[in-house]
């Protein structure tokens, strides 16, 4: 079974689930996101935000193949880039950290070790750019697939609680310790990959 990982660009992004190459939740702010929607944009709105991330910052996300089929991916940047990640009520991400937004394995694929080498990429990636940890938002009622992670998967996969919420905590995995994860840990992970985001969600907070 050939495994790759490659960069996300703009030549690979049709090779993302149809539902989150139009999918802006973390791309715009709220108002945006909506108007967005409502335009029939999001798809235009999604390319021109990768397309404007990777010109100012560089790659944002990984694309995993199995076989040369894409089954999975990882989206993640500064939060300057982020314009939803201001709505949760425990922002700022730390100025140390990337946010990682969101991810998906296909079933399938997971349990097979898939999202430990996508993390771990992700991991190696963001230490040469100087960064310390990943953090994300955690939703602690977490009940059907959505853009926004569920909380206890994220503790599950190593992630410390950094600022608490009743419903949006801040979460944090220094990156380092990726590095040497143990069988659990990557399970728990595939885990939460493939539990990601079935449909665009455009809730309020």
């Amino acid at each position: 079974m050939g495994r790759r990982l490659v960069p996300l660009t703009l030549d690979n992004l049709q090779d993302l689930p149809k539902r989150c190459r139009s999918c802006v939740f973390w791309e715009l702010d709220p108002v945006s996101g909506e108007a967005a929607v409502k335009g029939g944009t999001p798809a235009l709105e999604k390319e021109a935000w990768i397309s404007a991330v990777l010109l100012d910052w560089g790659s944002c996300g990984r694309v995993a193949y199995v076989d040369e089929v894409p089954v999975g991916f990882v989206l993640y940047a500064p939060p300057a880039y982020v314009p939803r990640a201001i709505a949760f009520p425990t922002s700022p991400v730390s100025p140390d950290a990337v946010q990682l937004m969101t991810a998906f394995i296909r079933q399938g694929y997971q349990g097979q070790g898939l999202g430990r080498v996508m993390v771990q990429t992700v991991a190696k990636d963001l230490l040469r750019r100087g960064f310390k940890a990943i953090e994300a938002f955690g939703d602690a009622r977490w009940k059907e697939p959505a853009c926004v992670l569920p909380a206890d998967h994220l503790t599950a996969v190593g992630f410390k609680t950094v600022r608490p919420h009743p419903t949006y905590p801040r979460l944090r995995l220094e990156l380092r310790t990726t590095l040497s994860w143990k069988e659990d840990v990557e399970l728990a992970l595939d885990r939460l990959l493939g539990v990601v985001q079935k449909e665009p969600s455009l809730r309020p907070l």
